[in-house]
Parts: structure tokens; sequence; C-alpha cells
């Protein structure tokens, strides 16, 4: 949600892919890809996002901790990340999904986006739900 220099997001995306491998992560048995390069993430965002209401994002606490940190009024990119993260979920049709007690809400926002989908729509994503590590 901050602009970055594009030689930083690139050593940043290599970083990554290192640090994941480096936690055996086998790409012989898994996808590993770049979010960026799959449009549908962006896609099913903006179908979600014109389904999701600007008071129940305004309400996160994450919205309200980073836009005090960044002293300013906020960002569209910021205000919206929970939505991306909904249908980064939703768009593989994820039943599970590892989270830390941080992002708990955000993952109640995508179950509640899912139901409101399939409320709409027809039952169509499933609904996730958390698993929590104690670590």
């Amino acid at each position: 949600t901050m602009p970055k220099e594009p030689a930083v997001l690139r050593q940043n995306i290599l970083d990554t892919t290192a640090a994941i491998l480096a936690c055996g992560i086998d790409p012989k048995k898994c996808f590993l890809f770049r979010q960026s390069l799959v449009p549908e993430h962006a896609e099913l965002a903006w179908i979600l996002g014109c389904l999701t209401n600007v008071p129940r994002l305004l309400r996160l606490p994450q919205w309200k901790m980073k836009r005090a940190s960044q002293k300013s009024e906020g960002t569209v990119g910021l205000l919206t990340y929970p939505v991306l993260q909904a249908a980064d979920i939703l768009l593989y049709k994820s039943t599970r999904v590892p989270v830390g007690e941080d992002q708990v809400l955000h993952l109640e926002l995508a179950q509640d986006i899912a139901q409101h989908f399939n409320k709409k729509y027809g039952e169509f994503f499933p609904v996730p739900k958390a698993i929590l590590s104690e670590l």
C-alpha cells in the first residue's frame, strides 16, 4: 500500500521467493507464482469491492493504526487492501486459511464477503475458516 522503487520491489520479490524456498517449500509439490502476474486477483478484488461497504472497512483496526502511522488521511489502496486479501483467499476457493491473530478480522471480512456473494448470486465461494497457530 506504500509506493516502492521498482528495483527495491524486484529485489523484495526475489528475497521473498528465496525465503519461501529456504523454509522447505518444494516447488515440485506445490505451485509457486507471482500473484501480481495473475490478473484475476485484481479483477475479483474489484468485483468484491463493489459488494463491500466503506463503513465496514473504516472500522478495521489495521486501517486506523496504519492511517495514523502514515500521518495522512490514508489511501484507497490501504483502505481496500482487506478486500484484495479476501479476493486472494476466495479466488482459489480456500476452505482453511492459516492466519495470525492480527489477521482474524480480515479473514472475517472475507467470510462475510463470501456469504454476501453467495446469498446474492448463489453458492459459489466456500466460507473459509481460520487456522490459528499458537506460535
